[in-house]
């Protein structure tokens, strides 16, 4: 059976309205879209770090008790988990304050088994960290190796427009090892000062990879492949509790689908349909405008049901 394997940073979310809290919920950017898949009744492993204090505790039960394998995540003694401040406005999108260490990251793992056509996803700034930027790198070198899929969400927050420039080497290095980037408007005019997919796209991105998805919150997302697919796709109007986890469960979602209607590298290399791409892309979507329903991070239980059954029955039939 087909495996997805994370890797990505654990932090807990602690979610204020009115600048009061209203919840705390295990989360990552990664971490959530596993999350999603592993109550989908999907192989997942997440590959990360943690202290061991009650939040990396809280954290790795989180994860078992979702079915997502935690035996990858490394517990030092010595660390402290770390934790974000997510300040919800009118439209409920978020605002962060991020309390962690990141010079004393490390990462330090034994690689998972991978084989072909299994689906890594990786991204955010954990993608890009220079503190554990050589595991990072020979984790993906060994995934594009094996034959896997490889899924890169951008994710590249503001806070770090700073840094763009000496992490641009590192950008294109994980773009060039991607089978499908995605990234949101955001993202490209922090990194590129870019705002229109077509830009994007022909000048920084299909040089590396062909397989691309450019999301603009409640606009129409734009998507290129291989074989000249060009495709714009409306966003479902939902009435939303929090958009934390939005871009996060869109990932799980394609990821989802891309497992559902087994779609392999090989066929992402020649190009998808646009069929499958309305498949899968539909999958994204669905899960995205679920978890924006409520304050968790991940799809609901009854959602995930569902998801189970249906890809149950696609992988008997």
């Amino acid at each position: 059976m087909r495996k997805v394997i994370g890797i990505g940073e654990t932090i807990l979310d602690i979610i204020f309205k009115n600048d009061q809290p209203i919840g705390a919920v295990p989360g990552g950017s990664m971490f959530n879209g596993l999350i999603s898949l592993g109550r989908a009744g999907l192989n997942t492993t997440f590959i990360s770090e943690t202290g061991d204090d009650r939040v990396g505790q809280r954290i790795i039960r989180f994860l078992e008790e979702n079915n997502v394998d935690a035996t990858h995540i490394s517990v030092y003694p010595e660390a402290k988990s770390p934790i974000s401040l997510a300040f919800l406005n009118e439209q409920n999108d978020a605002e962060y304050l991020f309390y962690k260490d990141h010079p004393h990251d490390k990462l330090d793992f034994v690689f998972p088994d991978i084989q072909p056509d299994d689906i890594v996803m990786y991204g955010s700034y954990y993608a890009v960290n220079p503190v554990i930027r050589p595991q990072m790198q020979s984790f993906l070198e060994y995934a594009h190796r094996q034959g896997a899929i490889l899924y890169y969400d951008v994710n590249f927050r503001s806070s770090h427009r700073g840094e763009v420039m000496k992490l641009r080497a590192t950008i294109l290095e994980n773009l060039e090892y991607a089978d499908i980037v995605r990234g949101s408007q955001e993202d490209f005019e922090v990194m590129f000062n870019l705002t229109e997919a077509e830009t994007v796209y022909r000048s920084q991105i299909s040089f590396y990879c062909k397989n691309f998805i450019y999301t603009q919150g409640a606009e129409p997302l734009e998507v290129r492949g291989a074989g000249n697919m060009s495709k714009q796709y409306p966003v479902p109007q939902t009435e939303t509790v929090s958009t934390i986890g939005a871009g996060d469960n869109f990932n799980a979602g394609f990821v989802y689908g891309l497992m559902k209607y087994g779609i392999t590298r090989e066929m992402l290399e020649t190009g998808l349909s646009e069929e499958q791409w309305d498949r899968v892309i539909d999958q994204a979507t669905q899960f995205s405008a679920n978890v924006c329903q409520s304050i968790h991070n991940s799809v609901d239980p009854a959602f995930a049901e569902q998801k189970k059954r249906e890809f149950s029955t696609a992988i008997n039939n």
